[in-house]
């Protein structure tokens, strides 16, 4: 079964970038290719929130709190997808996950993003 393995958070100050990757390891090629891929994120103590997300023709979609500073695309030959995220706000301060969508795959052990004020 595939598994997934972000990387990429850190701690960065309000107004920073940071790019988080997403492998998709053990996944047939094909299958990635044709697969919703999205990136999640979590708040201890809340429910997982569904930041962006990307088609195989790579349609994109995020959440409104997100448009117009964060990025999804995916590379197909590498299997990963990635979000560039501009712009970071103390809010954006999450563990940042990705599955497909609706997540469906093993969740991986996610990416820690903290923004200071």
């Amino acid at each position: 079964q595939a598994h997934l393995v972000e990387s990429g958070g850190d701690l960065v100050q309000a107004g920073g970038s940071l790019r988080l990757s997403c492998k998709a390891q053990r996944m047939i090629t094909s299958v990635f290719n044709s697969a919703i891929m999205a990136w999640y994120r979590q708040v201890p103590g809340e429910q997982r929130e569904l930041v962006a997300t990307i088609t195989g023709r790579r349609d994109t979609d995020y959440a409104e709190s997100v448009k117009g500073r964060f990025t999804i695309s995916r590379d197909s030959a590498r299997k990963t997808v990635y979000l560039q995220m501009n712009s970071l706000k103390p809010e954006d301060s999450a563990v940042y996950y990705c599955n497909r969508h609706p997540p469906e795959l093993p969740w991986g052990q996610g990416t820690q993003v903290t923004v200071s004020s």
